[in-house]
């Protein structure tokens, strides 16, 4: 798969994930004065024997998954993997080695392996590694925002949720239904021989479900998932706020609280309406596409193709280059969008996947603009990168997703601002004479260069003349990036603006996985092509 992963391989890899422990293990923290004694004695290795600069990551990253199908439990698992990555810089390359022994001398043997790599590294270099200055912070720490600890929510109560979920679904009319829970903490120590020991607690939560429904008469099936995000937030996401409801349109949509028993009972409806839906017409619309659908069109055609190792190459093997090439953004005049488009890279937003204080080389965490006005104007960039494009320092993209994996550059949250003017969906729908308004993630695919693309929703529906008709299925709009950001005419204002995003965001050889928000507020797109995908128009 290119770019996002899918829930069930999260539940899939849990039992490969680390060892598997319980509740109370899981709430049990690691000292941090332990932790510090421990990167000192790598960070001394590692100098002794050569580096001219180290950093230890101390990582211990806890995994639970709840799993439920109709009326049964399918799993509940509690996980954990913690140990000790090292990198060094010597004779001018990189060298890493991780171990998940933490004695002194394992430790120890850990760093010398590192420089050892490094030495071997560098005699096939074509360049020394150019790191871009970088100050230590002391001791500090950071905390994603909670209000509840999702892994001191009992057991029970969670599962006790799942299934009434699905209780309410069935309910409704539906075949099959499964609903899932996944939590995650990561429990994240740094240091570096910058002077850094930053301690960093971070949770990411997303429940989700998918409801089916059959037509026995007709031998048709539809479904439709749940429009939940995954979000850096903790049990509270699952406390419904009616000022966190956007309503009034075909589909109620949340913020930063979920309702997921109004999600589920909505979506049962939702699927009686697509099982009667009509086939799309292909040919031109505007469209209308909300954020829980845009996010992933913005992460397949803006977030991928402006990481700079990508631009650069880097990347080839996995899921390609970019068309974003280096003379684009020296330019300075490279037309990627409208003049509504401005994409705003930010590792600090509240309740985002990828908020953090500090990323995995140490570097405080800010934000800055990749598309200002539709024009080009940055990438995404690490310690190692940042001379390439005249930076003297670090956008904080670095991120591993274990202690035992190296670090590389990974996507920042990176979204689409809301427009200035006052502006709602319900409004935006009013002046649009020909169009579709779409919903949900569904199928996606995106060329090599992240050029021609192809993306589809979980549902759709026709306006005519201002006005919502009726739902329509097999509709997928295919475009370029650069024509179809630059058909951007309007966006919503910030009461609108949602975050969408991914828990397994795939890159890297070997492959690691990262998580990652994209937000937006519902979006115009004229003139669009739009395809049917299905084998017949009726």
């Amino acid at each position: 798969m290119t770019g996002i992963g899918v829930g069930a391989s999260m539940l899939e890899s849990v039992p490969v994930f680390g060892r598997l422990i319980s509740v109370e293990e899981a709430l049990t923290p690691v000292d941090v004065a332990l932790k510090k004694k421990m990167a000192d004695v790598a960070l001394n290795a590692a100098k002794s024997k050569g580096a001219t600069y180290a950093d230890v990551r101390i990582g211990r990253y806890l995994n639970q998954v709840i799993a439920t199908k109709e009326k049964r439990v399918e799993n509940v698992a509690n996980a954990e993997s913690y140990g000790m990555g090292v990198r060094v810089l010597a004779f001018g390359s990189w060298g890493f080695a991780a171990t998940n022994n933490l004695d002194n001398d394992s430790i120890a043997k850990a760093a010398a392996m590192a420089v050892a790599i490094a030495k071997g590294n560098s005699k096939i270099m074509s360049e020394p590694v150019q790191l871009a200055a970088q100050k230590g912070y002391g001791e500090v720490s950071w905390k994603t925002p909670l209000e509840k600890n999702a892994f001191e929510v009992p057991i029970t109560d969670k599962v006790d949720l799942l299934l009434n979920v699905n209780n309410e679904a069935l309910k409704g009319g539906a075949k099959y239904v499964n609903s899932n829970l996944f939590m995650v903490n990561e429990q994240k120590y740094f240091a570096s021989t910058d002077g850094s020991y930053i301690d960093q607690d971070i949770h990411r939560i997303w429940p989700t479900f998918t409801v089916t429904k059959i037509d026995a008469a007709g031998g048709k099936f539809e479904t439709r998932n749940a429009l939940s995000a995954p979000m850096g937030m903790g049990y509270e996401y699952l406390t419904p706020k009616d000022d966190e409801k956007i309503k009034g349109g075909p589909v109620t949509m949340y913020k930063k609280r979920y309702d997921i028993f109004e999600d589920v009972k909505e979506a049962t409806a939702h699927i009686d309406e697509k099982l009667k839906a009509k086939p799309v017409q292909p040919g031109k619309y505007d469209l209308v596409l909300d954020p829980t659908h845009l996010f992933l069109t913005i992460h397949e055609s803006v977030g991928h193709p402006t990481e700079l190792d990508r631009v650069l190459g880097y990347e080839a093997n996995y899921a390609g280059t970019s068309f974003l090439t280096l003379d684009k953004w020296e330019s300075k005049k490279f037309n990627f969008g409208s003049k509504n488009v401005n994409i705003l890279a930010d590792k600090t937003e509240v309740g985002s996947l990828g908020a953090v204080g500090y990323d995995d080389e140490g570097v405080k965490c800010g934000n800055w603009d990749i598309i200002k006005d539709g024009i080009l104007v940055n990438y995404q960039t690490i310690r190692d990168q940042a001379h390439i494009i005249g930076l003297k320092e670090s956008q904080a993209c670095c991120y591993a997703d274990s202690w035992d994996s190296i670090q590389f550059q990974r996507m920042p949250n990176v979204s689409l601002a809301p427009g200035n003017v006052a502006l709602t969906a319900a409004e935006m729908v009013k002046n649009v004479e020909k169009g579709i308004y779409m919903f949900g993630r569904n199928s996606y695919s995106i060329d090599q260069q992240r050029y021609n693309f192809q993306f589809s929703s979980q549902l759709a529906y026709e306006i005519k003349e201002g006005k919502i008709v009726g739902m329509l299925k097999d509709a997928a709009y295919q475009a370029n990036t650069q024509e179809f950001w630059n058909s951007c005419t309007q966006c919503c204002d910030k009461n609108d603006y949602r975050l969408g995003g991914t828990f397994s965001d795939g890159k890297g050889q070997p492959s690691q996985v990262s998580a990652v928000s994209h937000g937006s507020a519902t979006s115009r797109f004229n003139g669009v092509n739009v395809i049917n995908t299905g084998r017949k128009l009726g």
